[in-house]
């Protein structure tokens, strides 16, 4: 094939793909790109590189697919590059493609406009898969190689950088297809063996994480044979609704699922890599009766042992297992029921007043709809674990921790769900940190309710120096008066400060077919019954 120029066979990569919105920033390293993607697809102009990524990767969960950004050369692939570890933290699927210097001085270190240093080395470093395009006859091959290696096991971003004389220049493509690994395949004689030890439980656990969502219907129907209770890691929510009686949930680190690990026979984890903030920092004891699948190989036995580590997709090992499960007992289903149901009341209740807008989101949502999280206290407490999720592709949240990425992902997955509504919820914190972003979502127009909860400062680490230390430090932030700023730009406002608030407020900006910005005023609703502290380590003398 015959292309005019790098952004015709970039769309017809990504219209292959069925891509049909990408996110970036314009610049002179990657005109033609842009022009393309802006004339036959969707481009969001959004106001920072991060944002790019960060709302590529979102816009990939929520549609189960590959999302797609564009970066400049430089400072710009690298505002990019904290974006990209948490797409490789999660192993979300992102074909990121910056621009590059022009190749005829690629490396010369002479100061070219937008050079740095070894950028390639940096995006491989941050990336599962990262390559430079030699020349306009290899740019087909170059993107097709990214696309597999970020939709592979276990996946992740991909970067690729494109020279923009290459990129101006005309293209020819082979359309030869990349190599995809082979899915491992999990002997007979390990999966029997497996099989054989489930077969034994009568007081069995699964554990699911983010590697479970490809095996929804396997999970199910594994649960439903064992009767065994389903805790999920944060990634591993909605793998199974958890309106199901048998989904405990993220709720691991509880007195009350710690006990039931203790009593467990058998426990079966499906993709789930024990993060250090969902096993108390690797505190959190497993039985020893234990079989591990994952599509990984690295993940297995990495953080606890596995009797059985299997080595192969969830999909086609979990039904294996299936076939040779026994009901549990029945009074040990019971346990898990009632324990699924106490851990929800204690954490209702220790919430306080910010139960009401849990309870309303609950009941306004459609099931299965986006919920994006930054990292803030009402995600950590409550928007992790208590909010329910129906459906992994709604659950959107930084997997790896960093602040301030909440609003970027809202975005992305927003505009790759037009048509149901959406939520962020994010701290007056996290989001100050691209407030700049309020611009693209009033000018894109998704269906988005930003909720800021405000309560002037950073509230976790707040909340940990007054529990820890004698001063505080870096926590108490000027806050922008939210009613003014969204009348800036133009966003429609509302404001929670009181319980009975939060369903009719929530209820009328759900109805509408675009964003609105809705604080929720923490000084005036109140405060939690039990300030917030997050599950780590802090060392004192």
């Amino acid at each position: 094939m015959q292309y005019e120029n790098g952004g015709d066979l970039l769309v017809a990569h990504l219209k292959s793909l069925g891509i049909d919105t990408v996110f970036g920033i314009v610049s002179v390293h990657n005109l033609p790109l842009v022009e393309a993607v802006d004339r036959e697809l969707r481009f969001v102009p959004v106001r920072h590189e991060a944002t790019a990524v960060n709302a590529a990767d979102a816009w990939g969960r929520a549609r189960g697919t590959l999302g797609c950004a564009l970066t400049s050369t430089g400072t710009g692939a690298g505002n990019a590059a904290g974006s990209l570890i948490e797409a490789l933290a999660s192993g979300t699927s992102v074909l990121h493609i910056t621009g590059q210097v022009e190749s005829e001085f690629l490396g010369s270190g002479r100061g070219y406009i937008h050079e740095t240093k070894d950028q390639l080395g940096m995006l491989t470093a941050v990336s599962v898969h990262a390559a430079t395009v030699p020349d306009a006859a290899s740019a087909g091959r170059i993107l097709r190689e990214a696309t597999a290696a970020a939709l592979g096991a276990p996946g992740g971003p991909a970067s690729v950088e494109w020279p923009v004389d290459l990129q101006f220049a005309r293209q020819s493509d082979d359309g030869e297809e990349a190599l995809c690994g082979e899915a491992p395949v999990v002997p007979e004689a390990e999966l029997a063996a497996a099989a054989d030890l489930l077969s034994t439980a009568r007081k069995p656990l699964i554990w699911a994480g983010g590697g479970a969502a490809t095996a929804r219907a396997e999970l199910l129907a594994l649960l439903e044979a064992t009767g065994a209770g389903l805790v999920t890691s944060n990634s591993g929510r909605g793998s199974v609704a958890e309106d199901h009686p048998l989904v405990i949930g993220n709720f691991a680190t509880t007195p009350a699922v710690r006990a039931l690990l203790a009593d467990a026979d058998v426990l079966v984890t499906i993709g789930t890599h024990f993060r250090s903030n969902e096993t108390a920092d690797y505190g959190l004891e497993l039985p020893t009766a234990h079989i591990q699948i994952d599509v990984d190989s690295a993940a297995l036995g990495r953080v606890y042992p596995a009797r059985h580590a299997l080595h192969g997709d969830a999909a086609a090992v979990v039904p294996a297992l299936t076939a040779s499960a026994v009901r549990a007992d029945a009074d040990w289903s019971r346990r898990v029921t009632d324990v699924r149901e106490q851990v929800r009341a204690t954490l209702h209740d220790n919430i306080g007043p910010q139960a009401a807008i849990c309870d309303a989101l609950a009941e306004l949502l459609p099931a299965g709809a986006v919920v994006a999280r930054d990292v803030t206290i009402p995600s950590s407490s409550w928007g992790n674990r208590l909010l329910p999720m129906h459906d992994p592709r709604g659950n959107v949240f930084p997997r790896g921790g960093g602040i301030g990425q909440g609003l970027g992902m809202g975005i992305g997955a927003a505009l790759a769900r037009p048509d149901e509504p959406s939520v962020v919820i994010a701290g007056d914190g996290g989001l100050a940190v691209h407030l700049g972003e309020l611009l693209t979502l009033a000018q894109e127009r998704p269906r988005l309710t930003l909720i800021v909860f405000n309560d002037g400062g950073y509230g976790v680490l707040r909340n940990m120096q007054d529990k820890y230390a004698d001063r505080r430090s870096g926590v108490d932030l000027v806050t922008p008066a939210f009613r003014t700023l969204a009348e800036a730009v133009g966003l429609p406002y509302a404001r929670i400060a009181a319980e009975d608030e939060a369903h009719p407020v929530l209820a009328e900006a759900l109805a509408s077919d675009g964003p609105t910005l809705v604080e929720v005023d923490l000084h005036a609703l109140g405060p939690m019954k039990n300030p917030f502290t997050p599950p780590v380590k802090i060392y004192t003398a």
